[in-house]
C-alpha cells in the first residue's frame, strides 16, 4: 500500500478528505464520482476520440446539457482534451489526455467487478443442493 505522504495534501484535487490524513481514494473518487464521468471515460477509452454527437450516442441516456457540463468538468480536471477539428461548421472532438488514459485500469477494474458481483442476490431458498 502506498504512503499517503507521496503527494502533498495541497495537491489533492478533492476539497475534503476522510479523516486527518490525505486520502488517495477520496481524491480519486472526487475526480470520477459524477454519474456520467466513468461512462464518458470508458467510451473514450474504447474509441480514442469522438465528436460530441457520437459521444452522446455512445453514452446513451444523457442530455446534451449534462454531457457538455461533464465534458467541461473532465477537461478542467485535465482528463479530457477538446480539439476543434473544423471551423465551418464548427466540429469538436474529445479525447482523453494521458492523465485520463491512466484511468484505464480503474475503469477496467470497475467493469470487471460489476460483471462479477452485480447479479441478483440469491435468497436462502435459492441455494444449490
Amino acid at each position: 500500500m502506498s504512503d499517503s505522504a507521496d503527494v502533498p495534501e495541497d495537491e489533492c484535487l478533492a476539497v475534503w478528505c476522510a479523516g486527518d490524513d490525505w486520502c488517495a481514494v477520496t481524491c480519486t473518487m472526487d475526480v470520477i464520482d459524477k454519474k456520467w464521468h466513468p461512462v464518458i471515460i470508458h467510451r473514450l477509452l474504447q474509441h480514442d476520440a469522438l465528436r460530441f454527437n457520437a459521444l452522446s450516442n455512445e453514452v446513451g441516456e444523457i442530455t446534451n446539457k449534462m454531457l457538455s457540463q461533464s465534458l467541461d468538468d473532465l477537461e478542467e480536471k485535465e482528463l479530457v482534451d477538446r480539439e476543434i477539428v473544423s471551423e465551418k461548421p464548427v466540429a469538436v472532438e474529445y479525447s482523453l489526455t494521458d492523465r485520463g488514459e491512466s484511468l484505464q485500469p480503474v475503469i477496467d477494474s470497475l467493469e470487471e467487478w460489476g460483471k462479477t458481483y452485480l447479479q441478483p442476490a440469491k435468497s436462502k431458498d435459492d441455494s444449490a443442493c
